[in-house]
């Protein structure tokens, strides 16, 4: 049975290690290499490697693949230009309330060998980009097998360092654990990185998780981005490319997993560009950031920005939803409820009355404004007959489902409903009708 020192020496393409006879001859018949000098370094990578623009880098920890691009500032992504980065990322301190310089930030996305954050995930490819200057640099660092795993992260490890700010898309519950859990089984748990995060997957899912189909990186930047994908290997087809690689030695199907990535990467800083705008009050002028043009989503964005600190802006978005010559009555809800906690009860009020009316199918939306329109009417303004009036709205809407259906939380609401109605009737003198 071969040793894992053998196993190992194969998957570099190396030979079974030579006897001591074989290494006494080989060292009389060649000239011994400067001390400087490893042999690791003399190995050449093929013609496909060279095509894709990968090259082969060395440290003092082994070796490993590395392609990196240069992007110029004028350089078109979608809807937004990248040296637009510097002047939005100054919008991004809202997220940690602390200056925020476009150097400053290191975006990350991996390409893994499966799905989980454990020991047994191994990140393949891991993708960088930063702002240098005036240029955005993209580096996809490879591994051919896991022992050049250790070169990698040395090299990472070094790089890291340099950045204040680590921006991902699920980075927090994704791609940042599984790097922590490679650094320390490698032995760097003593000199791990805690950088500040902006993981914009979270804002995503704020302003669009009802108006996209599906929060994917690759969908919001087909639908908010302007950003077309032609010929896209899907990252879930990344490790079975892998796979096939380590099989057969060929990287040419990893050309698409690295066009995938290196689009990731794009994209994820045209992300951080379109939030920085967002937060800087920049949706007009030269920086093609239009208004949101569904009601949800500008009330979702003002919701969003308002969180971030942003009142003011905020309000011009619930103004432009207001405007909008139809809302939906879950849209008008929303809102009124972020009015309800202000306290400004003005608006809430409208709002509620404008979503009972809007509903014109029976339904939730209905429901949820008739009910905050008799809380109301019975504990703010003591007008008990309209509380009445939409108390009993509410339950006859309640009453109503085309289908027949009656969990436990609709039976607890209707119950409610019913008490409230009882309570009413005895304020106002009235009798429960038989």
């Amino acid at each position: 049975m071969s040793s894992l020192r053998d196993k190992m020496n194969r998957l570099r393409g190396s030979s079974s290690p030579a006897s001591p006879a074989e290494e006494a001859a080989a060292a009389v018949q060649a000239p011994e290499p400067p001390p400087a000098a490893n042999t690791d370094h003399l190995e050449t990578l093929s013609e496909e490697w060279s095509s894709m623009g990968v090259k082969l880098l060395h440290n003092e920890a082994g070796s490993f693949l590395m392609r990196r691009l240069v992007y110029p500032a004028g350089h078109q992504h979608g809807i937004h230009c990248l040296g637009e980065l510097p002047s939005a990322s100054a919008g991004l301190r809202a997220f940690h309330e602390v200056p925020i310089d476009a150097e400053q930030l290191l975006y990350l996305d991996l390409e893994t060998t499966g799905l989980g954050v454990g020991t047994g995930n191994v990140p393949f490819m891991v993708g960088l980009a930063y702002w240098s200057g005036s240029e955005l640099i993209v580096e996809q660092a490879v591994i051919r097998h896991p022992a050049e795993e250790r070169a990698m992260l040395f090299y990472l490890n070094g790089k890291l360092g340099g950045y204040r700010y680590l921006v991902s898309y699920n980075g927090k519950t994704f791609d940042w654990p599984v790097m922590q859990t490679r650094f320390i089984l490698h032995g760097y748990n003593r000199k791990l990185w805690e950088p500040l995060h902006l993981d914009f997957l979270h804002p995503s899912r704020s302003i669009w998780k009802n108006t996209l189909a599906s929060l994917r990186l690759s969908h919001v930047e087909e639908e908010r981005l302007g950003i077309e994908r032609i010929d896209d290997v899907p990252g879930s087809l990344a490790p079975q490319l892998y796979f096939q690689f380590l099989a057969d030695g060929d990287p040419e199907p990893l050309r698409g997993v690295y066009q995938h990535n290196e689009i990731d990467m794009l994209s994820l800083v045209c992300l951080s560009i379109r939030f920085g705008h967002l937060l800087n009050g920049n949706t007009e002028g030269g920086y093609q950031l239009p208004m949101p043009a569904e009601s949800e989503e500008l009330i979702r964005t003002g919701l969003w920005l308002e969180k971030m600190g942003h009142a003011g802006r905020a309000e011009l978005m619930f103004e432009a939803a207001l405007s909008c010559e139809r809302t939906a009555a879950a849209t008008l809800n929303m809102l009124a409820a972020r009015d309800k906690k202000a306290g400004n009860w003005q608006r809430a009020v409208l709002l509620w009355q404008k979503a009972v009316i809007q509903s014109v199918q029976h339904g939730s939306a209905g429901l949820t404004a008739s009910i905050e329109l008799a809380m109301y009417y019975e504990h703010k303004l003591k007008d008990y007959d309209s509380a009445l009036s939409y108390v009993s709205e509410a339950l006859e809407l309640a009453l109503i489902d085309p289908l027949g259906r009656r969990d436990a939380k609709r039976r607890a609401e209707i119950e409610g409903l019913r008490k409230r109605r009882e309570r009413l009737l005895r304020k106002t003198g009235r009798k429960l009708a038989e």
